[in-house]
């Protein structure tokens, strides 16, 4: 569980925390190596001065009488002679280890150091009686046959070494103290001063009319905002299309509602008039009823579009037989067929055949089935000596995955300049006086659309006079449920 987790992250606050938390936690580490550093350089010149003091001791190692001696004159001993902050001990071991002359109880070198043939400077940390000091010693030889070295050791405690560390420590350090303060001070005015052009498109947007649509300018902002902008500026175009896509969807159902209910009311005047016959009062009330049926079915179609387009965020999707389902639809319109004298016939698999599934929302699947077979029979002429003709086909195709739906008529078919344009609502294709409102193949591209299924219309019958049109949708094959 995250307690101290904000609800909604700041963009300042996120890059000043990026840009500070690298800084604080480098500032120790920082100071951890100047320390070290320091150490080192406070270490050199008096690790120069041991080691020129156990040179000139050194020189004083000599054999007298077969024996090795030390004799260290006046003038040599003030070479050891301390100053006000430390002390310097020395110590001379003869070649058995013998003590010749300085501190007896200086530590001895590590018994893994080998007395070394050349007269080299060696140094090491050690401590006497609770005290560290740094040690220089060598190794010297004497003119006696098989005699092994003498060891020379110079030793001085380490005040003036941690007096000089600290004071580069302080030189160092003491500015970066002023320094933190102030670059904290200065990447929080460089912040603010980078995202100030963020506010000021808020406040571009914030002052816009609440029906200005216009495109951002997206060259008044930093680089990396104009793909924000640019998005912005899709979603207002996008925006824009689909409010004049309304307004205009509006105005068209207001006009094709204008017109029956225009009828309704002459009608009713009509009706209303004195000396109205009783053949004229019966018409005007069968049209009044006709007139009626049509509204209800505009308002019908109107609401079916609307629920289609409504519902394409969330459509739930489940195993669906297209095969039964075009079989309730064409049963359901056989008794319509019939009063056109219209031949309504299905061909495909039976119920429950595998092959013949889909996922989709069975209820705008039945209702794209039942706008197709719909306009089919409205565009579908007939004569007295020929019947129209509309066959609904359901193509299994087990190598492709697919199912193909095809609506097809014996009518006039679409010209291709048209195929497009009958997808819009309240279209109507000229010299045509089929009963509709307009909006069975909006919704049908629009139930399509939802289920990812490719609609095209096509001639049923090339070439001849009357072509037919055929419509067709491809849908993605699912497995049957189990």
């Amino acid at each position: 569980m995250k307690i101290f987790q904000r609800e909604q992250r700041s963009l300042f606050g996120e890059i000043l925390d990026w840009m500070l938390t690298p800084l604080l936690l480098l500032w120790p580490v920082s100071l951890a190596l100047t320390w070290l550093v320091a150490q080192g350089l406070a270490n050199k010149p008096f690790d120069r001065a041991l080691e020129y003091n156990a040179h000139a001791l050194a020189e004083f190692v000599t054999v007298q009488d077969g024996r090795v001696a030390f004799s260290l004159p006046q003038p040599a001993s003030e070479l050891l002679r301390a100053d006000e902050s430390d002390f310097v001990y020395f110590q001379v071991l003869g070649p058995g280890g013998e003590w010749l002359a300085g501190e007896r109880e200086l530590p001895l070198p590590p018994r893994e150091d080998e007395r070394p043939l050349s007269a080299e400077v060696r140094l090491r940390d050690a401590e006497l009686r609770g005290v560290d000091l740094r040690v220089a010693y060598l190794w010297v030889r004497v003119p006696l046959p098989g005699a092994p070295a003498a060891l020379v050791q110079v030793a001085e405690t380490r005040s003036k070494r941690s007096v000089l560390a600290t004071e580069i420590i302080k030189g160092v350090m003491l500015p970066q103290f002023i320094i933190l303060p102030l670059a904290v001070l200065l990447v929080w005015l460089a912040l603010a001063r980078g995202i100030k052009p963020l506010h000021q498109l808020e406040e571009r947007i914030r002052a816009r009319k609440s029906d200005d649509l216009s495109p951002l300018d997206h060259q008044a902002v930093p680089l990396e905002v104009v793909p924000l902008v640019d998005s912005v500026n899709d979603l207002l175009r996008r925006l824009q299309e689909s409010m004049a896509t309304q307004r205009r969807f509006l105005a068209d159902a207001a006009h094709q509602l204008k017109t029956p209910l225009a009828g309704l009311r002459m009608q009713a005047d009509l009706a209303q008039r004195e000396g109205t016959s009783t053949e004229e009062l019966k018409q005007s009330l069968q049209y009044i009823g006709r007139s009626s049926i049509r509204a209800t079915h505009t308002v019908n179609q109107l609401l079916a579009l609307a629920r289609a387009e409504g519902g394409s965020a969330a459509v739930a999707h489940q195993p669906v037989d297209l095969a039964r389902l075009v079989i309730e639809v064409v049963r359901d319109a056989v008794p319509r067929a019939l009063a056109r004298r219209i031949d309504l016939g299905y061909d495909g698999p039976e119920i429950g055949e595998a092959g013949a599934w889909v996922s989709g929302n069975p209820v705008l699947l039945q209702e794209l089935v039942r706008n197709l077979v719909d306009n089919a029979i409205n565009y579908t002429p007939t004569g007295p000596h020929e019947a129209g003709v509309v066959t609904v086909r359901v193509l299994p195709d087990r190598f492709g995955r697919v199912v193909l739906l095809h609506v097809e008529d014996s009518g006039p078919g679409v010209p291709e300049g048209e195929r497009e344009l009958i997808f819009q609502p309240f279209y109507r294709a000229l010299g045509t006086e089929a009963d509709g409102s307009g909006l069975g193949l909006p919704i049908v591209r629009e139930i399509a659309r939802q289920h990812g299924a490719e609609l095209s219309v096509e001639d049923a019958r090339p070439g001849a006079a009357m072509p037919g049109a055929r419509f067709c949708l491809r849908f993605d094959a699912v497995p049957p449920p189990q």
